[in-house]
């Protein structure tokens, strides 16, 4: 019981501390403090939606950034198009981003182990040079925009404070449907198809039918986190897509707790702090960051929860 309390009591301290964020960058007039919660923020959400098919569902995809780079370049592709409402912005990014997760997912999951995520990795790198060949949208240089989603005056995204906002919703949105999906019928029998699934498909479950629809509802998330990073930073680029960027939402899952809701969010934060924190002691921090991390997933079992876990039991 203990255990879990030091966890709860944790978590809960930083969620307020996400909430009350904006109000210190006020106060203080440190406003790259609320510049760079906000990326943490949005990546946390895409860390989010991985942990979905990889914590809970024992999918490994090593492509994922991809979905991320899919919503971003729909907003821009759009944008640039003359199309600057979110009502039609964000549900076109969400909507290619289910149907190439649909794609994917209906040929990766016929492979397992590291055929799976191969096949992953690969269709990622396809998005990649697809989108560095677009040479109306920029290319390999990338896609400005110019001009961020219009929320038809509900809500001022140019405003720093208020996109902020926007972004905590939105990964508390999702956060809110991965614990009713994981608590539902559905989400026990994906859950039960990482443990055993020969005995899942032996009682009677279509498997790959439970998996793909995971799959797809895990890619619409890191999409909805692609079209927030392209509002963020006004600019998209083939980048986004490249393998590096799955590799650190894998580490931000690992690193957080892989299978707990919010382990996610405490990697992002954490992985992210870290690499802006290293970053501007020496231009070789990853040197001393990636040591830190294997440290991290060697010595702390279940990431940082785990150790949170344990820290309450002893």
């Amino acid at each position: 019981m203990k255990a879990f309390t030091v966890s709860k009591a944790v978590t809960a301290l930083m969620l307020a501390g996400l909430v009350l964020l904006p109000l210190y960058s006020q106060a203080s007039g440190n406003v790259f403090i609320l510049t760079l919660f906000t990326r943490i923020v949005i990546l946390a959400l895409a860390a989010a939606s991985l942990n979905l098919i990889m914590g809970f569902g024992g999918m490994m995809s090593f492509g994922h950034a991809a979905y991320l780079g899919i919503g971003g370049y729909a907003v821009g592709m759009l944008a640039q198009e003359g199309v600057g409402s979110v009502f039609i912005q964000f549900p076109v990014a969400l909507a290619a981003s289910a149907i190439y997760a649909l794609v994917i997912g209906a040929l990766s999951l016929r492979t397992r182990g590291v055929y799976f995520i191969m096949i992953t990795l690969a269709f990622a790198q396809m998005a990649y040079y697809v989108a560095s060949g677009l040479a109306r949208y920029g290319g390999d240089d990338g896609l400005t925009v110019y001009k961020r989603s219009d929320f038809s005056g509900l809500i001022n995204l140019g405003n720093r404070v208020q996109f902020y906002y926007l972004c905590l919703a939105c990964l508390l949105g999702v956060l809110f449907l991965i614990w009713r999906i994981v608590n539902s019928r559905f989400g026990l029998v994906v859950q039960g198809l990482r443990s055993n699934e020969q005995r899942m498909q032996a009682i009677g479950f279509p498997a790959k039918r439970y998996q793909l629809v995971c799959f797809v509802i895990s890619g619409m998330m890191c999409g909805l986190a692609g079209a927030l990073l392209a509002n963020n930073t006004d600019f998209i680029s083939p980048a986004v897509m490249y393998w590096t960027r799955s590799g650190d939402l894998m580490v931000m899952v690992i690193l957080g707790g892989m299978g707990t809701l919010f382990g996610p969010v405490m990697g992002a934060v954490v992985f992210l702090l870290l690499e802006e924190f290293l970053s501007q002691i020496t231009e070789y921090w990853a040197l001393i960051m990636g040591p830190l991390l294997l440290l991290i997933v060697l010595f702390g079992r279940g990431g940082i929860m785990g150790m949170l876990g344990r820290a309450g039991r002893g």
